[in-house]
């Protein structure tokens, strides 16, 4: 759920609250109210909370330590045109995957028309570098394989969080290593370019939230909560209705293992996912899957 929203049920609430209550009883009443109006359905999926918010501190200590200020200097430095053009650039190839996904699911039409914005910005747009198609009115539909998943019947699983991969879901992690083959770093493999586009995407990603990231920082809220409901609302998880059968404690599973699965560098997203790697054009633990 969008931060937006989130923030106009809070004051809603401190609204409704505010003639019966001192600030301290109201402000308390307020995160009980939120956490079972916004956070039921994530709890549900969320059933290895305690390893998850061990390792959604790991990645917020080293994103605080390590990616912002590397990201901050990046954005201080790098002219804005060219940032954007990078952006574009990256972009660029995440609709490549976008389309083929889209044909995965059944979606021709929309894969046909992402596949016209890829060849648009490909040619026209100097290698995406320019995005004319969203100009010429060929939105951006970004798709990958872990969407593709649930389209074909898959549910989302147990939510996850991944050291230095940073947010996810069982079906998410089933499908980061085939999105990983579509990753730039990928396609330019290339030894020590391969190392250094994929840090480049990384540290991009992370410079377009770091606003975002300073707003989020002021809410009086749980971040791991918020973080990981709005990372299964933009991730279509609450639409559905499995009961997260599988992999849950209780049924003969363990928390995940310590190592995680190989994925592309992602960036937090503003209300979605803290910054960390994950899979490529979205960010993780800080945004990013």
């Amino acid at each position: 759920m969008s931060q937006i929203l989130r923030m106009l049920v809070v004051l809603a609430l401190a609204l409704g609250l505010a003639g019966c209550q001192t600030v301290k009883g109201v402000g308390s009443r307020i995160e009980r109210a939120v956490d079972k109006v916004m956070g039921s359905k994530g709890q549900r999926l969320d059933p290895w909370e305690s390893w998850n918010r061990k390792v959604f501190a790991f990645n917020e200590k080293l994103d605080e330590t390590v990616l912002k200020p590397v990201a901050t200097a990046y954005t201080e430095i790098v002219p804005s045109p060219i940032r954007t053009g990078i952006d574009n650039f990256f972009g660029n190839i995440g609709d490549a995957w976008s389309a083929v996904n889209l044909f995965l699911q059944g979606r021709f039409k929309a894969g046909v028309e992402q596949g016209m914005r890829f060849a648009v910005n490909s040619t026209l747009g100097l290698a995406g570098v320019l995005d004319i198609a969203t100009e010429a009115g060929l939105e951006k539909n970004s798709q990958d394989f872990g969407k593709t998943l649930g389209k074909w019947g898959m549910g989302t699983g147990a939510y996850i969080v991944w050291p230095l991969f940073g947010p996810s879901s069982v079906r998410d992690s089933l499908a980061l290593p085939v999105d990983w083959q579509a990753s730039p770093g990928v396609i330019f493999d290339d030894g020590r370019k391969k190392v250094a586009i994929t840090a480049l995407s990384l540290i991009n990603t992370r410079s377009n939230f770091l606003r975002a990231g300073e707003m989020l920082d002021g809410i009086a809220l749980d971040k791991y909560t918020f973080y990981r409901d709005a990372y299964l609302q933009r991730r279509g998880s609450f639409d559905d209705d499995d009961e997260v059968e599988v992999l849950v404690p209780g049924n003969g599973a363990s928390a995940p293992a310590a190592s995680a699965p190989a994925a592309a560098a992602s960036a937090p997203e503003a209300a979605a996912s803290e910054p960390s790697v994950k899979r490529p054009a979205e960010p993780a633990s800080a945004a990013s899957r």
